[in-house]
């Protein structure tokens, strides 16, 4: 039970650090606008960074992967929806799947 508090007083320190060391060290409203703008961009990044490996191993197969991806940032590029984009990535990958072994 010990060791359980323990965690979870690290924990709560941690994640309160985080959101505290901006408020004690910014006291005024940030009005550089490339701060602002890298600020503004850092949620993205982050998850970007956490999304891509993944995506190339997601279907266990890296080319049918690499295929349904560049389906999905060619129509998102060309602003369809995200259901169309999600859809039509799918079964890209699904077709390269079904495709692929026929050629190997």
């Amino acid at each position: 039970m010990q060791y359980v508090l323990i965690c979870i007083t690290i924990m709560a320190v941690t994640t309160y650090l985080i959101r505290m060391i901006p408020f004690a060290f910014f006291r005024k409203k940030i009005t550089n606008r490339h701060i602002k703008s890298f600020l503004y961009y850092i949620p993205y990044t982050v998850l970007s960074a956490m999304t891509m490996p993944s995506v190339f191993y997601a279907t266990g197969d890296i080319p049918s992967a690499a295929v349904g991806t560049a389906v999905a940032v060619i129509l998102a590029y060309k602003k369809c929806s995200l259901i169309v984009v999600a859809l039509c990535a799918t079964l890209a990958a699904y077709l390269t799947m079904l495709i692929l072994p026929c050629f190997t």
